[in-house]
């Protein structure tokens, strides 16, 4: 059973900036993509960063240059580290892990393992 916990999130002035932490267990596999999905009010859940078990990271359009996603294999920790926070990244932050090759990994419906989510307010 895989449990993901995200912790990190806040509320910071816009160009300020965040890290986002999410502690994996149960993992199993060899093979697994992590990413890091947002969801704001009234609007769909959007894929922000992944990263796969060969360190391949990609990013959404909206992020690309000021999100960093990264992992520590050592402690089944994955990171999102946020620089020059905007308003409009005001969202719930949600970790997901797939423990398989995912196709499109910033697309939700490839992720059947999710955390509760963390909140991160921009103003």
């Amino acid at each position: 059973h895989v449990q993901l916990v995200e912790s990190g999130g806040g509320s910071v002035q816009a160009g300020g900036s965040l890290r986002l932490s999410c502690e994996a267990s149960g993992v199993t596999g060899s093979s697994y993509c992590m990413a890091w999905f947002r969801q704001a009010p009234g609007k769909e859940r959007e894929g922000v960063a992944s990263i796969d078990s060969d360190d391949n990271a990609t990013y959404g359009d909206s992020v690309k240059g000021r999100f960093t996603i990264s992992k520590d294999n050592t402690k089944n920790t994955l990171y999102l580290q946020m620089n020059s926070l905007k308003p409009e990244d005001t969202a719930m932050y949600y970790c997901a892990a797939e423990y398989a090759i995912v196709t499109r990994p910033l697309e939700v419906k490839w992720y059947s393992n999710w955390g509760q989510g963390t909140q991160v307010t921009v103003s």
